[in-house]
């Protein structure tokens, strides 16, 4: 049992906590007043706002110099043989990686044989005048198409000597250059043969001029859908990169490249303004670019042009999601020099402020 306490001794027991609690009220609020005391001398010791660095400020991504291009084949078949690796340093024309073509050929054979009948057919049927210039004439540009075609084959065959057995480099360039005139002796002779055909009152093409050129043309069509069966660089670049493997199928759609070229002589960004942003952005401006790869480094370049119509974004930001109704506008900047930047890859851009525009934030600032 607990003894009973004493009425006075309680009391005093009391008395003491009333005055401990007040104690630690009256000094928390002195804290209190003290915090807000220093907080709101802070705002009226600080009532300028900070003068802004940037324009406009954005995410993009860098690209070659013309953009990505992501080589497709333009008909299906079997990957027989890739001669591109990543990172090669091609020339236009030259030969990425090849189709199986074994069909292709059985029907240029048969197309020869073909135009090769109907030409000693039509031997049999003179002309004379405007219409035997335009004969030799069509014959020059044929033989001028054969000549291409026999060219670009000897070409091939040099580059992927080179390419697969270390055969002489000198023997490509050879070829090149010999495709080249073949290439302009064709061009000259379609001049020529353009030229004849609007000589006045020349007469219509006879029945066996006819069949000639019908078989001419199925010739040429078989030779043109052989060179479909090779994947060739479309430009002067850089192999960026070979999607492609022997023994795969080739599909032609634009979602199914094989091989990612571009080129690589010089960079560009292309930045996502958003729309709130669109008009403190113009060409000439300056920009600034940052990138995570490179923490202590930072590149500029010069906005080349803006895209006059806004899109849903197509870059993924970093942080919080953007709305989903944020549309932006799509900004090219061409990057000073040769920056240590990897295409595709993901920087943040910031654009200068003009002088006069910054000098105008800076006065309204000091109003």
């Amino acid at each position: 049992m607990l003894k009973k306490m004493d009425p006075a001794i309680s009391t005093i027991l009391i008395a003491a906590g009333v005055v401990l609690v007040g104690g630690f009220g009256v000094t928390a609020l002195t804290q209190g007043q003290a915090l807000f005391s220093s907080v709101a001398g802070s705002a009226h010791a600080d009532t300028s706002a900070p003068v802004p660095q940037w324009a406009a400020s954005a995410t993009a991504r860098v690209e070659p110099k013309d953009g990505e291009v992501r080589i497709a084949s333009e008909v299906g078949g079997k990957i027989v043989e890739i001669l591109a690796k990543t990172n090669d340093l091609v020339k236009k024309g030259d030969l990425l990686i090849r189709l199986d073509d074994t069909d292709y050929y059985n029907k240029i054979y048969a197309a020869v044989a073909e135009a090769s009948v109907r030409e000693r057919e039509r031997a049999d049927e003179p002309a004379t005048g405007i219409a035997l210039d335009r004969r030799n004439a069509d014959d020059a540009v044929f033989k001028a198409q054969q000549a291409v075609f026999d060219a670009h084959e000897a070409f091939d065959k040099a580059y992927r000597a080179w390419k697969t057995s270390d055969g002489p480099e000198d023997a490509v360039e050879t070829a090149r250059k010999d495709l080249a005139d073949k290439e302009s002796a064709l061009s000259a002779a379609k001049d020529k043969f353009a030229q004849v055909e609007k000589e006045p009152g020349m007469p219509l093409e006879q029945r066996l001029e006819s069949s000639l050129a019908l078989a001419r043309s199925d010739l040429r069509s078989a030779e043109l859908a052989l060179e479909r069966t090779r994947i060739r660089a479309p430009a002067d670049g850089t192999v960026l990169n070979v999607l492609a493997r022997v023994g795969e199928t080739a599909v032609p759609s634009p979602d199914s490249a094989l091989v990612v070229f571009g080129d690589m002589s010089s960079l560009r960004l292309r930045a996502e303004v958003e729309e709130r942003d669109a008009a403190k952005v113009h060409v000439g401006q300056r920009v600034v670019v940052k990138a995570d790869a490179f923490p202590d480094k930072t590149f500029e370049g010069t906005v080349t042009s803006i895209s006059q119509s806004l899109g849903p974004p197509r870059i993924a930001t970093r942080g919080p999601r953007r709305p989903n109704d944020v549309e932006v506008v799509e900004v090219m900047v061409s990057l000073d020099g040769h920056p240590p930047l990897f295409t595709g890859m993901r920087v943040d851009a910031f654009f200068k402020l003009d002088n006069q525009a910054a000098n105008n934030a800076t006065t309204t600032t000091a109003n």
